[in-house]
């Protein structure tokens, strides 16, 4: 007879050891990092606190030696001059008009164009795409003179139009919109279209409310930069009464009959001008964030 050797019991199953957390960084590390930012911080923000600060001083304020960065006296006679001296609500209607229609448009159009470039399937999307990436690099002052030309042939110069149909869309907002569209997941649109949901029914009622930070992030980018905007309406208007604020404040700047007091009133025009700004990024901060966050993710 053979002896059988009983089999030996299977180990019990070992645990897996979890991966203690990171360890904070060390205080002197810390410490060096946020003192490099309060100093990029502060070298970003000096300029605009100066600009602020002048705005509320007196013309001998303005040129005492050395300079203070607070007012001795303070006084809003700037603000009051420059609403003499020039139609400062006149410019500041022109520049409202003409950022809010380049921000709704490209906020239409721009998530228009995304969506048929993510979630559409036709042929030559991705040659389009390649365009639109192509666009990306191509500087903005080269397509200047193209841009007058056209809109000058098209009797729009001294206009609204002029000043927003070349900007109603841009690359960088179609990118934009593009690459957050492409993280919605698939599986949603095809149950609504199962559902019996058109393509215009999703995209208003499914799609863009999702889509809220990148919507949110493109708005202020757009805003800011149409607001800004000097080059383009210079170029095209000659008219005062066509005059966006950027446009009003730099003329006041290089009029020769403009008193020696001027800068106090310059510094209180480029504040005027720096407010509706600020306040659009304070209005859609949280999404900003969460756009600048979450874009190109999949």
């Amino acid at each position: 007879m053979t002896s059988t050797t009983p089999a030996r019991p299977a180990p019990p199953p070992t645990k897996r050891t979890v991966a203690a957390p990171r360890p904070p960084r060390s205080g002197p590390r810390r410490l060096v990092t946020y003192l490099l930012l309060s100093a990029g911080l502060l070298v970003m923000v000096a300029p605009f606190v100066w600009m602020a600060l002048s705005a509320f001083k007196t013309t001998e304020g303005l040129s005492a030696s050395p300079p203070a960065w607070l007012p001795a006296d303070w006084t809003f006679e700037h603000f009051r001059r420059l609403f003499d001296t020039l139609d400062l609500p006149r410019y500041f209607l022109n520049s409202t008009v003409v950022a809010t229609l380049v921000t709704a448009g490209n906020l239409v159009f721009c998530s228009m164009c995304g969506y048929a470039l993510a979630k559409l399937n036709y042929l030559g999307r991705r040659p389009v795409f390649a365009v639109v990436l192509t666009a990306l690099m191509v500087p903005g002052n080269l397509l200047l003179l193209p841009q007058f030309v056209l809109v000058s042939e098209l009797g729009m110069l001294n206009s609204y139009a002029g000043l927003t149909l070349p900007f109603l869309a841009g690359a960088f907002g179609v990118f934009l919109m593009r690459q957050f569209m492409v993280t919605i997941p698939d599986e949603l649109l095809e149950a609504a279209r199962i559902d019996g949901a058109g393509e215009w029914y999703i995209f208003w009622r499914v799609v863009m409310p999702l889509v809220k930070p990148a919507l949110a992030t493109l708005a202020i980018f757009t805003f800011l930069g149409s607001w800004n905007n000097f080059l383009w309406p210079l170029v095209i208007t000659n008219d005062p009464d066509k005059y966006t604020l950027p446009v009003a404040i730099a003329t006041f700047a290089i009029d020769p009959t403009a008193s020696s007091s001027s800068n106090g009133m310059l510094m209180a025009g480029a504040f005027v001008a720096v407010l509706p700004v600020l306040v659009v990024f304070v209005a859609l901060q949280r999404y900003f964030t969460q756009g600048i966050a979450t874009t190109g993710l999949k």
